[in-house]
């Protein structure tokens, strides 16, 4: 999901398999604490921020360090792996580059748009400094993936434009109750 211009070989260590049972075992805490809200919205994926171990591992923790609250990806990884995009109320744990959950974060708002599309609010939600150093990140990022897939990334590509609260674990949530923008 998010990126970056990372080049050591520690940086390109492929993230590990995720702990389902942990993942599990973070939502259902977070499930018996929100009844509710789950009942409302009961979705929820398993995924992480980048590709690489490394990197998945440190913008997990720019959720506390940075207080990242958006990220994005191309529609075309979406349709990929076969996982439909995301939607306003859902909820993911987000794991890190060794696959351990650390948080469980609910979308708040989505845009479908291209590179383009993001504006200087977004870029600094996500976490990556200013708009054009948002885009130069992305874009190097979308072309590795693209290339990747025998594809070309080029800025008409679309992508998806996500923010996100972190609902759990308690010490690290946004809220004492998730907001409702559904």
């Amino acid at each position: 999901m998010d990126v970056s211009a990372h080049t050591s070989d520690a940086a390109t260590r492929p993230a590990a398999p995720f702990d389902m049972t942990a993942a599990r075992a973070l939502w259902e805490e977070y499930a018996a604490a929100h009844p509710d809200v789950v009942a409302e919205h009961p979705e929820w994926e398993v995924d992480r921020f980048a590709d690489t171990a490394d990197y998945a591992t440190e913008i997990a923790e720019w959720i506390e360090t940075r207080h990242k609250r958006a990220t994005s990806d191309l529609v075309d990884t979406f349709l990929q792996r076969g996982v439909p995009l995301p939607r306003v109320g859902a909820h993911w744990v987000v794991c890190d580059g060794d696959g351990k959950p650390r948080y469980v974060l609910r979308t708040l708002g989505l845009r479908l748009g291209t590179i383009w599309t993001a504006d200087e609010s977004f870029a600094a939600a996500e976490g990556d400094g200013t708009l054009d150093e948002w885009r130069d990140v992305h874009r190097g990022y979308w072309t590795r993936v693209c290339a990747s897939r025998g594809e070309v990334f080029t800025d008409a590509t679309p992508v998806v434009l996500e923010r996100f609260e972190v609902v759990w674990p308690p010490d690290a949530a946004d809220h004492d109750e998730p907001q409702d923008r559904s």
